[in-house]
């Protein structure tokens, strides 16, 4: 499964955040802005103990020696004093909004990435991999890195300056009473630590069970229809609510442990600044310290602890973001086993002329199943031009011939050749936009008729779509449709019928004016009158075109240039449809027991289909 591999992982702890490094490159002087902002702020933040110290001083009538620039008093204090919170206010404000804007910035360019990944997968890729497990990735991960780039890195790095900052001013003021607090933070810092490793192994468990929760909504409301049929609402709502309560209770232990730190860091802090209050208080009363200086210290002192506490509770926030990198990071380096060459040689002849296809001791097991062959030394060669009818039992290797001329995979053994090219030398686009296909199972996007036939040329016009659609006996039904072509068919098609879907779908690969023709039961789901008109534009579409279909219908049987019949990944018969029924075979004893008077009008089934 997809997890398996996501979790054999070889990034460890906050190691994963380097692989964030390029993206956020991209966005340097917009994290440079941010960076000025919090160097003002936090700056700002460490002028205002000294200004408190400066007027407490003044207050008391007792201004150390250095008062320099506070020599007016009290007012002259209040007034810089002023200055600098407005500093404050404004370079805090700056930085929360470009901070913000980069992290926002940042997370779309990685959303982007992944996504345009793993459109590149190959199915192999799909085959292990649910779909809710990688929007999760695409989602709940980042929106996880969203919150550390855009406010808890900001958090983390000023709570850094001002704790370095602090530090360095408390060591000055007294060095004895600094090495008190940091100690005592010294000391408390080893349960923290141990809370922390335990926190981030539950902040990752945390997150695969919230990707198991979007995996099985995914999976239940794809199959509504199915689940509404069979009765099954109970049971999966029972589903989801366990893997709900899962997550919950994973997240209720991470929550429980990032509040023990936090509380730890409080009472830590706490108790150091009352110890320290405690020993400077003696310091003021024996006179070798001024009551601004020891308001200054602890101010400083205060500003140090909250500095720790906020680090140890972002901390948090950055093991989570790991984990979500970590799993981002392993996706993009995925690699399809489908690729196109590095240097690719150019496809022979123009579009609408048919290709010559070859198959040489092709040999395919699917990655899910590798003691089992889906096809076996299978050796064929189709003229351009030429159509052929493919013929079968379920799992005798029909559709993994399909996708292996689409190169969704690449055979195990042996070579697939498209005019004579094999298909590993090909840049992989090209092929694909030479080859018009028609699946079995129709998809329809949730978008406009329009849209949904031009999905096979982005660039065709309007008047091209319309020619595509009435080849396909599409355009009569969609013309009565509310608003024509520009109707939108919902999620799926749920507006159309099954036949009308086929229609779309035919008229979708039609537009290609593609070179090889690939239909899988393309008419299976139509009417009578429907496959009449269908099978017409389909002989049109189809001369001088080479084709291949995985025939059901008994009429392009007869059509065909050729039959093959396969059985276990292998082709046991060849021949036109008289010769096959003259050899007496497969073919033939399925026909005997299929075809009915008046067969054009019946349909190949069982196990021929």
């Amino acid at each position: 499964m997809l997890r398996a591999r996501l979790e054999r992982t070889k990034w460890r702890r906050l190691e994963a955040l380097q692989g964030l490094l390029p993206f956020m490159a991209r966005r340097r002087w917009q994290f440079v802005q941010a960076a000025i902002a919090l160097l003002l702020a936090a700056g700002a933040a460490l002028v205002l103990p000294y200004a408190a110290r400066r007027m407490i001083d003044a207050g008391l009538g007792r201004p150390s020696p250095d008062a320099g620039l506070f020599i007016d008093g009290s007012t002259a204090t209040f007034l810089a004093l002023l200055g600098v919170a407005l500093v404050l206010g404004l370079a805090t404000g700056a930085r929360l909004y470009l901070v913000q804007r980069a992290g926002e910035l940042v997370v779309a360019d990685l959303r982007k990435a992944v996504y345009r990944h793993v459109l590149r997968q190959s199915p192999e890729f799909f085959e292990s991999a649910r779909t809710g497990e990688v929007l999760s990735r695409l989602t709940a991960d980042t929106l996880l890195i969203q919150l550390l780039i855009g406010t808890s890195l900001s958090i983390a790095t000023r709570n850094l300056v001002l704790l370095l900052g602090g530090t360095i001013v408390l060591f000055m003021t007294s060095p004895m009473l600094t090495g008190v607090i940091l100690a005592l933070l010294v000391v408390g810092s080893v349960p923290m630590a141990a809370l922390g490793r335990r926190a981030r192994a539950l902040s990752r468990d945390t997150q695969l069970r919230v990707a198991d929760t979007a995996a099985v909504a995914a999976e239940v409301l794809n199959a509504m229809p199915t689940v509404q049929a069979f009765t099954r609402e109970p049971a999966e709502l029972r589903r989801y609510a366990d893997a709900t309560d899962l997550a919950m209770s994973t997240s209720l232990r991470r929550i429980r442990f990032r509040a023990l730190i936090n509380t730890w860091a409080i009472v830590l802090s706490a108790c150091a600044i009352v110890f320290v209050l405690w020993l400077g208080s003696s310091q003021v009363a024996q006179g070798r310290m001024s009551a601004g200086t020891l308001g200054q210290f602890i101010l400083y002192a205060m500003i140090v602890g909250s500095a720790v506490s906020a680090l140890s509770e972002v901390a948090g926030d950055f093991q989570r973001a790991a984990g979500a990198a970590e799993r981002l990071l392993e996706l993009l380096a995925l690699r399809s086993p489908v690729a196109s060459a590095l240097a690719p040689r150019p496809l022979a002849g123009p579009a609408g002329r048919g290709a010559a296809v070859s198959l040489s001791g092709v040999v395919f097991h699917y990655p899910s199943r590798p003691l089992e062959p889906a096809l076996a030394r299978l050796d064929l060669k189709i003229a351009a031009g030429e159509t052929i009818a493919i013929v079968g039992s379920s799992g005798a290797g029909k559709s993994t011939l399909f996708q292996l001329l689409l190169r969704f995979y690449d055979p195990r053994h042996g070579a697939i050749e498209f005019d004579g090219v094999d298909l590993r030398d090909l840049d992989l686009q090209a092929l694909r936009r030479s080859i018009g296909v028609v699946l079995q199972e129709t998809v329809i996007f949730s978008t406009s008729v329009m849209e949904n036939i031009r999905y096979g040329r982005e660039d065709a016009s309007d008047e091209e779509v319309l020619q595509a659609a009435a080849l396909a006996a599409a355009h009569e039904f969609i013309e009565r449709l509310p608003e024509g072509y520009q109707t939108f068919l919902g999620e799926r098609g749920v507006r159309l019928s099954g036949g009308q879907r086929q229609r779309i779908a035919i008229a979708r690969a039609l537009l290609k004016n593609p070179r090889l023709m690939l239909l899988d039961e393309a008419t299976s789901a139509l009417d009578a009158e429907s496959e009449r008109l269908v099978q017409q534009a389909l002989d049109t579409a189809m001369r001088g075109r080479t084709t291949l279909v995985i025939a059901h219908r008994l009429a392009t049987v007869k059509q065909a240039s050729r039959i093959l019949v396969m059985e276990h990944g292998r082709v046991v018969e060849t021949g036109t449809h008289a010769s096959l029924m003259a050899l007496g075979g497969r073919y033939a004893r399925q026909a005997a027991l299929q075809f009915q008077p008046g067969p054009e009008d019946k349909a190949l089934t069982g196990p021929c289909m």
